[in-house]
This record gives structure tokens, sequence and C-alpha cells, in this order.
């Protein structure tokens, strides 16, 4: 089973997303069934790398409202979180453009290690107030998760991977998607959102389900005659 899930670095429903899916993931019987692919999907491609304002006053210059409202909102929403195990410093996030941190992940899957990364990313950007635009930032990330710093560094200073970040929010389009995170499992069934880990775990099991059915034995085979209960009477046989 192949789960693809679209997610950005700064969306916070994104962080809670991966938590409550990896606890329904690990409650599913055949988890170590299930192959998990991490895409890209930028909000916001053209964000600057160095803005002058803080989430406060960036989240009030999309959705407008004011900065006091913002601030309460982001605060309450922090409380709710850690629920999940997250915790946001809203206060100390510092915003970027979130494409050389995609292009990370995406090298960090030639070692086995995007989850890995990927969790890195958000408590680097969320709790640690690090700054995930930055190369140097970056490439103490991958270190921490094992990989090699200054390959690391290499690619950043190169294009290499920004086509396909690019691709895979052209794709997550493509199936519908028009926010993350986003969840498409065998390219069968999408879910959308941060929902409970019981909402993953049940389509989990709805998807192995369907696709691998429960077969029941060929009455030909040379079996003994079994106790079947039909038709609301249980009449044991050979009685």
């Amino acid at each position: 089973m192949k789960v693809e899930i679209w997610s950005d670095i700064g969306c916070p429903f994104c962080y809670i997303g991966k938590q409550r899916f990896e606890d329904g993931l690990g409650r599913f019987a055949s988890k170590d069934k299930v192959n998990v692919e991490y895409r890209s999907f930028q909000l916001d491609p053209f964000a600057e790398k160095n803005p002058a304002n803080d989430v406060h006053d960036l989240y009030v210059s999309k959705h407008g409202g004011s900065r006091e409202e913002a601030k309460a909102m982001h605060k309450q929403f922090a409380q709710q979180a850690k629920g999940d195990g997250v915790d946001f410093q809203f206060d100390r996030i510092i915003p970027t453009n979130s494409l050389d941190a995609h292009r990370l992940i995406k090298f960090a899957a030639t070692y086995g290690k995007s989850a890995e990364v990927l969790e890195l990313l958000y408590k680097a950007y969320f709790t640690d107030s690090k700054h995930i635009g930055d190369a140097d930032t970056l490439a103490d990330i991958a270190a921490e998760a094992g990989m090699d710093r200054e390959k690391t560094l290499n690619v950043l200073e190169s294009t290499q991977y920004v086509d396909e970040v690019r691709a895979d929010g052209h794709e997550a389009s493509s199936l519908g998607a028009t926010g993350v995170p986003f969840f498409v499992i065998n390219r069968k069934y999408a879910i959308s959102g941060a929902q409970s880990s019981e909402v993953f775990l049940e389509a989990l099991q709805k998807v192995w389900d369907e696709e691998h059915p429960l077969m029941t034995l060929d009455t030909t085979l040379n079996q003994e005659s079994g106790n079947v209960c039909e038709d609301g009477y249980c009449t044991p046989k050979n009685s």
C-alpha cells in the first residue's frame, strides 16, 4: 500500500496531520506493508526568504483582521496542538520561503530519511525558531539526521530538485488538492486536512480490506465438515 502526503513546512495543520497520520498508521495491523512518500506543496511559492513581518502580521495581510486577533487565534491554536504533542511557538517563528526545505526533503529521500528530516524541519520552524530558509540551518538538520552535511550544502547551492518540488505541487492540484495536508492512498482515496488518527486508521483498513478480500477455502478440498450458523439456526452437523 502506498500513501502519498503533500504538505508544506510552514503549515501548522500539516505538522499536526503528520502526527495524527503516524498515530493511526502505528495502530494499523499491516503497517509494515505501507510505503509512505512525502510530496511537496508550497502554499506560497513567492514568499520572501527574509520577510520583514512576523507570522501574525503575515496572517493579517492575507486574511484580514487585527494583529491582536491573529495573536489570540495563534495562542488558542497552540494550546489545542499540545494534545497532539506539538509545541507551537508562533511569537518566535521566522517566516521564510520553503523551497529549499522541500529540496532538502527530496535529497533526504535518497538516504531513506525524508520522514525524519521533515519532522526535524517542523520542529526547527515551529518550536525552535530556526531559519529553515538558511542553507547552513538546513545542512545542520541534514547532519542531525545522519546525512552528509557538505553534500547537502552542495545540493542547496545548486538548482537540484527545484523542478521536482514544483512538479509535486502541480500533481497535487491535478488530483484535486486545494490545500494541504493532502493524503492519497493507492491513488484511490484522498483525505484532506488534519483529520483524526481514527479517520486515517479507518481509511487504511478500508483500502487494505478492499484490496485483500478474505478468501473462503474451496469446499471441494478435503475438509472436515464444520459447524456453521445459517438463516438464524445453529445445528451441529453429523449430530
